[in-house]
Parts: C-alpha cells; sequence; structure tokens
C-alpha cells in the first residue's frame, strides 16, 4: 500500500482558489457585461460601496444618527456587490483552470462540474445587485390613500369602479392590510361611508399599513373594461375605463408626519394661509343629525386650486382632521410628481422611457375572453374573477409591474452613467 496520504481532489480545488483569485481578479470588471451587470452600474456599485466602507469607519468611532441611517440605506448595494464580486472571481477562477493545458485532468474535471453551479449564483448576484441598485420610492414605506373614478362608459364605467374598489379591498383582506373605507360617493352624490352597490362616482379608500404606497403605486392609471354591461339587450361588447390615483399618506400620530407638516422644505408642508375652509351641511344618507348639522369640510389650496372635500362622518373635526390629511397627500404627490418630471426630461435625452401617468391606459379586464392584460410588462393572466377577486393573480400582476418598473429605472441609470462616462 503506497504512504502517500489520499487528498480529496474537490479539497485541492477549493484550497487552490484564493491563489487562483489573485490571478483572475483583473479579470472581473471586463467580464461584468457579458455576465449579467454592465460596467456603468458596476462603477455606480462600487462607488456606493466605497462610501459604505467610509461611512461605517465615522461610525465606528462615534454615533450618529444620520450617518447610521445612511449607513443603512447603503448596506444592502455593498452586499450585494461583495457576492457578485465572489460569484464572479470564482467563475473565472474555473473557467481559468479548464483552460490551462497544466491543470490536473481530475482537477479540470471537476471544475466543469462546478461551473454549471457557478454560473447560476453568479445570475443570481447580477439580479440581486442590479436591483439593489434601484432607488428606494420616497414614499414607498407610507401608508397610502387609493381614489377611484369613473371614467368614460356612463353607469357601467361606475359599475366597473365599484368592482376596483371591492377588488383592492379584498386584495388587502387577503394580505393583512388594514384598510378603511375614507369616502364613498353615488352617481346621485349621495355620500355613504360603508359603501353600497350603488353606481360609484368616487371613492378612497385609505391603507393604513406600512409600506402600502410601495405594494400599490403601480396600479396608478387608467384601467379599462370590455363586457357586455346588464343593461345590454344585443349582447354587444362595451368598452368602459375607470381612473385609478395612488397617494402616499403620512399619518397624522406619527413623529415624522410632526416634523414633516411644519418643515417647509417637506413635500408634507402646506402654509395654512394658502388654504380657505368652508363649512357646510352635509348632504346624503346619514339622518337627520348630519344633514342639519355643518359638519362637511371642503379644504381650497388657492395656489394650485387643489379642493377637498370630505362629509362622511358627523363630527365636523374628525371630517377636518381627513380633509386636512387628503390635501397634504396630493399636494406631496404632485410635487412628487414635478420632480419626476424634470428628471424624465433629462433622462429622455438619453433614453426613450415614458412615464405611465394616471391618464394613461395600464390594464384591460375582458370579461368574454376572462383575460387581464396589463399593458406595461405586457403580461397576459386568463384568470379574470381572481384578479377581480384579490387573489394570487393579481399580485402576479402587480409584481410584474414591480418588475417592469424597475428595468425601466436600471435602463434609464445605465444610461446616465454610461452618458456621464464619456
Amino acid at each position: 500500500m503506497s504512504n502517500t496520504p489520499w487528498i480529496c481532489h474537490r479539497c485541492l480545488l477549493r484550497a487552490f482558489r484564493p491563489f487562483s483569485r489573485r490571478y483572475v481578479r483583473y479579470q472581473s470588471t471586463a467580464a461584468a457585461a457579458s455576465e449579467g451587470v454592465s460596467p456603468a452600474l458596476l462603477t455606480r456599485a462600487r462607488s456606493v460601496a466605497a462610501e459604505h466602507g467610509t461611512l461605517s469607519k465615522q461610525l465606528a468611532e462615534g454615533f450618529d444618527t444620520r450617518t447610521a441611517k445612511k449607513v443603512g440605506e447603503l448596506s444592502p448595494v455593498a452586499s450585494a456587490l461583495k457576492e457578485w464580486e465572489y460569484a464572479n472571481e470564482s467563475l473565472a477562477e474555473l473557467r481559468n483552470l479548464i483552460a490551462d493545458s497544466s491543470t490536473d485532468a481530475e482537477l479540470r474535471s471537476l471544475a466543469s462540474e462546478d461551473l454549471p453551479s457557478t454560473l447560476s449564483q453568479l445570475s443570481q448576484a447580477s439580479h440581486s445587485l442590479t436591483t439593489s441598485l434601484v432607488p428606494k420610492h420616497p414614499f414607498a414605506n407610507l401608508p397610502c390613500l387609493i381614489e377611484i373614478r369613473p371614467g368614460a362608459g356612463g353607469s357601467e364605467a361606475a359599475l366597473f369602479a365599484g368592482d376596483l374598489l371591492r377588488m383592492y379591498q379584498s386584495y388587502c383582506a387577503r394580505n393583512g392590510l388594514r384598510c378603511t373605507l375614507l369616502k364613498y360617493e353615488d352617481a346621485s352624490g349621495m355620500s355613504d361611508p360603508n359603501g353600497s352597490d350603488a353606481p360609484l362616482q368616487e371613492a378612497i379608500l385609505e391603507v393604513q399599513s406600512e409600506g402600502a404606497y410601495g405594494i400599490f403605486r403601480s396600479e396608478a392609471g387608467v384601467h379599462r373594461v370590455q363586457r357586455v354591461p346588464v343593461t345590454e339587450s344585443k349582447g354587444r361588447t362595451h368598452t368602459s375605463a375607470a381612473s385609478v390615483l395612488v397617494l402616499p399618506n403620512l399619518p397624522a400620530e406619527s413623529e415624522e408626519a410632526e416634523s414633516d407638516f411644519s418643515n417647509p422644505e417637506s413635500d408634507y408642508y402646506i402654509d395654512p394661509k394658502d388654504v380657505r375652509m368652508d363649512i357646510m351641511k352635509a348632504r346624503g344618507a346619514g339622518g337627520q343629525h348630519v344633514n342639519t348639522t355643518e359638519s362637511a369640510v371642503r379644504l381650497t389650496h388657492i395656489p394650485t386650486n387643489t379642493v377637498v372635500a370630505i362629509q362622511d362622518s358627523r363630527s365636523q373635526p374628525k371630517n377636518r382632521e381627513k380633509a386636512w390629511g387628503l390635501l397634504r397627500s396630493r399636494i406631496a404627490q404632485s410635487r412628487r410628481e414635478a420632480r419626476e418630471e424634470e428628471t424624465l426630461k433629462l433622462r429622455r435625452s438619453v433614453v426613450g422611457v415614458a412615464k405611465m401617468g394616471r391618464g394613461d391606459k395600464i390594464r384591460t379586464y375582458n370579461w368574454g375572453q376572462q383575460r387581464v392584460t396589463d399593458h406595461r410588462s405586457g403580461l397576459n393572466v386568463h384568470d379574470l374573477n381572481g384578479v377581480i377577486e384579490g387573489g394570487d393573480a393579481l399580485e402576479k400582476v402587480m409584481q410584474s409591474v414591480r418588475s417592469w418598473l424597475d428595468e425601466r429605472e436600471i435602463e434609464a441609470m445605465t444610461a446616465e452613467e454610461s452618458s456621464s462616462n464619456q
């Protein structure tokens, strides 16, 4: 029997890696584009990681709340870059071993066996790194308000708007999201805070759970329905539409709200001098008290002519509080959209990214074919009932749009980085 100790070749391969990496490290950047991450995004990631390292050292020397918050924001990119670099170096090392004629035959065979799994790891790391670079929307963690109004199509549009309201209520119930019907007004102008089966004129659904805006913001736009109305005697398919507006909602009782409401630099700040408040009697159902007491509140933001009216509660103070919250949300959204539009004007010069605004058709619900089509992500789902019931089918559609938004953001970032590096 030979006295030569037995050595596991896979262990030998792992032991060889640290020395091999010194040789192949320089290949990482050159191979970045072909392995799923553009050199422009890689440059941005390394810049972010360098800033993360600098701030982490500062934090070690002395705690600072603002620095700690920034470090937390940059950590996902730094971690994703570290994973990507490890996977990329492992892949380059394996390819080097396979291409080197002096490599032991069994070691080369083991390297070939490891290649597919390493490629898969690099693909996952590339995706994680790319998505970590997508800037988080400043309102993503906030609760939200979902406003639904019928568009073209008469009573059928109003009925479809009611379907959308119930779809979002069901989605919230299925996913453990707390929601309240803040306002419900039917086609006759009657207001019912509990909702009804009457054709809808306007509804505002408040989703109080944190992160609701990030979940629902992709729903903003025009939703189109194609179906045979119940009043259609000849069986013809009609096309109607309803608009959905999603607003960020900063809770009034939070510490962040107090600072934002009083900070002139905040999107939520409104100078009380710019707002006219009118008090009036409520209309519609609710009993004698509602109709005879001046409890309805209407706020008008004079500089933008933004009007908010709330009359759902018997209490004037409660209606006033709700009206102020809704007014702040609308103003904050309009200010954010104005900044985004300025950014998009700059981006359009380097990449063709169109904005899907509130006036754009984003989705079609075809009852005859039991099909839902999202016109942004291009996804078709042949489970209309599952979508309308707020189930997994709706989540599948919404997730496809979130991914689509991330992809458009990545395209824009890549174009900006490439343009700035030229």
